[in-house]
C-alpha cells in the first residue's frame, strides 16, 4: 500500500466493485451540491429564498439539485399543507453529518486556493511557451 498513506483499502482497490467514494463524491462534487448543503446548514429554507441566497443558479437546476440530494438521503422535503402550497427543504441526520467533511474541504480550499490560481497561471504561461510536459 506504499503511496496511498492509509487512505486505500488495505487488500487494494477492486476495480470490479463500485468505489463507494467515487460515488459519492460524483453526488455531492457537482457544481452545486455542497453550496446548497452549506446554505441548509443553519436551517431549512423554501425553494425560492434556497434560490436567491444561492444567486446564480436557475431554478430548473435547483430543482434538479435538492431533488438528486434528497434522493441520495442527504435533504428531506417537506410540503405544508398552506395554500399556496410552501415546500421546505432541510438537512437530514445524514445531511448534517456531512458539513464536518464539508467544512474541512472549505477550509482546505480557502488555504490553498491563491497556490492552486498561481500553479494554473504558471501551468498556462508554460503552455504558451511551447513547454512540454513529461
Amino acid at each position: 500500500m506504499t503511496g496511498s498513506r492509509g487512505l486505500l483499502p488495505p487488500g487494494g482497490v477492486d476495480f470490479n466493485q463500485p468505489c463507494v467514494v467515487r460515488d459519492v463524491v460524483d453526488r455531492v462534487g457537482d457544481r452545486w451540491s455542497m453550496l446548497v448543503l452549506a446554505h441548509l446548514a443553519d436551517m431549512p429554507q423554501r425553494f425560492n429564498a434556497l434560490h436567491r441566497a444561492i444567486g446564480d443558479i436557475s431554478k430548473q437546476v435547483l430543482s434538479r439539485t435538492l431533488r438528486r440530494l434528497e434522493e441520495d438521503g442527504f435533504v428531506s422535503r417537506t410540503v405544508h399543507d398552506v395554500t399556496p402550497p410552501q415546500v421546505e427543504y432541510a438537512l437530514t441526520e445524514m445531511g448534517s453529518s456531512f458539513l464536518e467533511p464539508l467544512r474541512a474541504l472549505i477550509g482546505w480550499a480557502e488555504a490553498h486556493h491563491q497556490a492552486i490560481v498561481a500553479a494554473r497561471e504558471n501551468f498556462g504561461a508554460a503552455q504558451k511557451a511551447g513547454a512540454t510536459r513529461s
